[in-house]
């Protein structure tokens, strides 16, 4: 029996690798560009940075240490310079499709990074295989930048997968809504009519504003926001502004709320404040064609009526008056139940004169005027 060389035995205790094989190995050394490992063949295994990870310019120093194991995947036995080269990003893929095939066919929940903000939607991935999140499904409510979510971790399902299309769409708007409707079921198991709330204010229009309750929306009406006039509701809300509200009425998963608390009501004991026979200063704050709208206090109107704002004839408030203009009136009547105050400007005019004085001062003119005719002859 012949002996073998030192060569011939030095091959033989090393394993034999083909490409395309998966291989685990130690790092040995690490540069910014290229990881090298040890795999156990007779040449070390090469990981570039573009066969590591997708993020470019990324310093492999900061993601790698020497010591580690990893596994990675043969593309060429020999890259022409004796060493083997591999691929760590191509295996993750495959792995990580493998990994969205089970999740789509078993509509598993996944969470993971989202790597690039697209301008449709949100890439991220899973394992190096990448999930597309169209714009419309990435939350329950409209996003108009979806720059926030970089580098967060996002939860969805996967709704379609077919990798050869290059094609696996993510959906976490559905599991938003899924929990958000666990959340209005809860909330309305436990709220009631009159229970005072704190919330965010989600949404502002010209009607009203849309507070979040933790779980359920309320609709904060225009019309509830203050006991005094709100001209515009943006005037007075933004998004994210917190408001302590009350639960005024709940109709299904509708729920009304109002911020005019019954003990700040203005109206509370408005005839002490405003008694009939005073004389009271208020601001013009609207008009119609039968009187004018004074008021008084925030949230306290009361009636100027068109026949109660001078002596002579007036055809309509809007003839003498104007929106925002102070005037002086006599309160001259007031009903606290029925929330109606009366008020008069006429009533603090002195008294008309009569006709009787009106002749006699013409005549006594008259007389005047022929004597100083007579003199002048």
């Amino acid at each position: 029996m012949s002996e073998m060389s030192f060569e011939q035995m030095l091959e033989d205790s090393v394993k034999t690798i083909s490409n395309g094989e998966v291989v685990e190995g130690v790092v040995i050394d690490v540069k910014p560009d290229e990881i090298i490992l040890n795999i156990g063949y007779k040449a070390d295994g090469i990981i570039t940075r573009n066969e590591y990870t997708n993020e470019a310019n990324t310093d492999l120093t900061t993601l790698v240490n020497v010591g580690d194991t990893l596994e990675a995947k043969v593309l060429k036995v020999n890259d022409g310079d004796g060493q083997v080269q591999l691929t760590y990003k191509r295996l993750a893929a495959e792995r990580g499709n493998k990994r969205l095939e089970e999740a789509f066919e078993n509509k598993e929940v996944l969470t993971a990074k989202v790597v690039q903000v697209l301008s449709g939607g949100l890439s991220v991935a899973v394992e190096e295989a990448r999930v597309f999140i169209p714009a419309s499904l990435v939350s329950d409510t409209y996003e108009k930048d979806l720059n926030k979510y970089a580098g967060q971790e996002i939860s969805f399902v996967i709704t379609e997968f077919n990798p050869r299309k290059r094609r696996v769409i993510g959906d976490r708007k559905q599991l938003l809504v899924a929990e958000r409707e666990e959340m209005q079921k809860e909330l309305l198991s436990r709220i009631q009519v009159g229970d005072i709330m704190e919330g965010i204010v989600k949404n502002v229009t010209d009607f009203g504003a849309f507070i979040d309750l933790g779980g359920a929306d309320g609709l904060l009406h225009i019309s509830e926001m203050s006991w005094g006039r709100v001209e515009n509701p943006k005037k007075v809300f933004k998004v994210g502004d917190m408001a302590r509200v009350f639960i005024k009425d709940i109709n299904g998963t509708k729920i009304a709320l109002s911020m005019k608390f019954p003990d700040q009501n203005p109206w509370n004991a408005v005839a002490e404040k405003f008694p009939i026979g005073s004389t009271v200063t208020g601001t013009v704050a609207r008009m119609t064609d039968f009187g004018a709208f004074i008021e008084l206090a925030p949230g306290v109107d009361a009636l100027l009526h068109v026949s109660q704002i001078a002596r002579e004839h007036i055809e309509k408030p809007s003839d003498v008056l104007s929106v925002g203009q102070q005037i002086e009136a006599k309160v001259v009547d007031c009903n606290e139940d029925e929330k109606k105050i009366s008020l008069s400007i006429k009533a603090l005019l002195p008294e008309e004169e009569t006709t009787a004085d009106v002749v006699a001062e013409e005549t006594a003119k008259e007389a005047v005027t022929e004597a100083e005719e007579d003199s002048n002859e």
